[in-house]
């Protein structure tokens, strides 16, 4: 039985890849202790550490209705650096996760954001925030340039994770030298064939820039000395900002994840050997 660390990078509401990825894991008899969660990956990272079955997690991923968390305000993005505050994303969260601290989490869960007064990254954990909410340290995560604002803590300024050098996620996060494997999510830029001038265009010019530049973030080159360590999952036209993604979307990234995981883990583990 192999060990390993998984990193869960990105995908923002393409977060069911990931889900297929973790049962993927456990098909293929592959354990950890320690998993990393960032932006979309926070939220399944935290879910499972919280004692949530995966059957449950894939359950609640298809029946939630991602745009009900997306907000419109042209004051919050003026005052607060995005169109929604993500008090009501941060509420859910914290509801499905029982309000757990990272004291009350089984896992040795990292949680990543950006801290962009530095640009470095922040990491939260039992060891780091052991009475933080897990709930706000992915709040933290998922705070997705102009969508959601930005998060003050301490002398940091956060958003979201994805926003990172590779360096800050391939380190040896059990320090016993585990490997790690870090799970990327990739998307194809794609034009809004529906694209009509809206009476607002502000909303409509926000929206295709953060689709965008999150969309360039999935596609980034990743270095040739993290490749061995690295899994591409291809989904698609899908961006990690699509809100109205549907049922057969959200079924579709699980099966893309899980067989690219089945496919991919043990070539990943053969390398080290």
């Amino acid at each position: 039985m192999s060990k390993v660390v998984p990193i869960f990078s990105g995908g923002g509401t393409r977060l069911s890849a990931h889900i297929g990825i973790l049962d993927a894991l456990k098909d293929l008899g592959v354990t950890f202790e320690h998993i990393v969660g960032v932006s979309g990956g926070s939220i399944v990272s935290s879910l499972y550490c919280s004692g949530m079955p995966l059957e449950e997690i894939k359950e609640l991923s298809i029946k939630t209705h991602f745009k009900d968390f997306k907000g419109f305000s042209l004051l919050t993005l003026l005052f607060q650096g995005g169109l929604s505050n993500g008090d009501k994303f941060e509420n859910w969260m914290d509801d499905k996760l029982a309000g757990k601290t990272f004291s009350d989490i089984s896992h040795n869960l990292n949680i990543l954001a950006t801290d962009v007064n530095g640009g470095g990254p922040v990491i939260f954990n039992k060891v780091n925030s052991p009475n933080l909410k897990v709930s706000k340290a992915v709040r933290f995560s998922m705070s997705i340039p102009l969508i959601f604002s930005f998060q003050s803590y301490k002398k940091h300024i956060l958003v979201d994770g994805a926003i990172l050098s590779e360096d800050a996620l391939y380190k040896d996060w059990s320090g016993d030298g585990t490997q790690v494997i870090c799970f990327r999510l990739k998307s194809e830029p794609v034009a809004d064939d529906k694209f009509k001038k809206s009476w607002l265009p502000i909303k409509q010019y926000v929206m295709m820039l953060v689709r965008t530049f999150m969309t360039a973030m999935s596609r980034e080159y990743v270095h040739d000395q993290y490749w061995k360590n690295t899994i591409i999952v291809n989904t698609g036209k899908l961006s990690p900002v699509d809100f109205n993604i549907t049922v057969e979307q959200k079924e579709q990234l699980y099966k893309v994840g899980y067989q690219t995981a089945l496919e991919f883990v043990p070539n990943r583990l053969n390398r080290t050997k």
